[in-house]
């Protein structure tokens, strides 16, 4: 999957709940200034989203150095997507490639369920993401205003759904 031998992607396991919630407090930190709040995945209830999707987690060694939390929606045949809520990398890891490589991952997963579309949302404010996900093919599909600010939902068309 990578440059290095030691780095892999594998399913998380229940054990690590504790892992993958600090790693994102971590990740998600330095937009609490930017958004003036905590963003959502910091306050999610990890045991209770475990229960509910799907974890994979990039580690380099036996150190879990990122996570991607993703969910089938939708049924295939209609155009269901594979949803990304979540996708962290520990800070002291960024600009290794690791998020790219997560988002190239869920491609793959995407396929493998038979999807068409990945699915995400964020945050306006966070305007380095969007520019990352613009960057690997995604596109805004709209805007929305809530009471958490304005949520920019994207998606990226994957030109197959199997691999041959």
């Amino acid at each position: 999957m990578s440059q290095k031998a030691d780095i892999m992607i594998r399913r998380a396991e229940r054990a690590e709940i504790t892992t993958l919630a600090g790693l994102t407090r971590r990740a998600y930190q330095p937009w609490v200034a930017v958004l003036g709040r905590e963003p959502l995945p910091m306050q999610a209830d990890f045991a209770a989203a475990f229960d509910a999707h799907r974890f994979d987690v990039l580690c380099e060694g036996n150190v879990v150095r990122a996570l991607l939390e993703t969910e089938l929606r939708g049924d295939p045949v209609h155009g269901g997507s594979l949803w990304i809520e979540n996708i962290a990398v520990d800070p002291s890891a960024q600009g290794n490639g690791f998020g790219g490589a997560l988002l190239m991952y869920a491609e793959q997963l995407a396929r493998e369920q038979g999807r068409r579309r990945l699915t995400l949302y964020t945050n306006k404010r966070m305007a380095k993401n969007i520019a990352i996900y613009s960057a690997r093919g995604y596109v805004i599909d709209k805007e929305e205003v809530s009471a958490l600010g304005t949520v920019v939902h994207m998606s990226k068309t994957l030109t197959q759904t199997r691999r041959p």
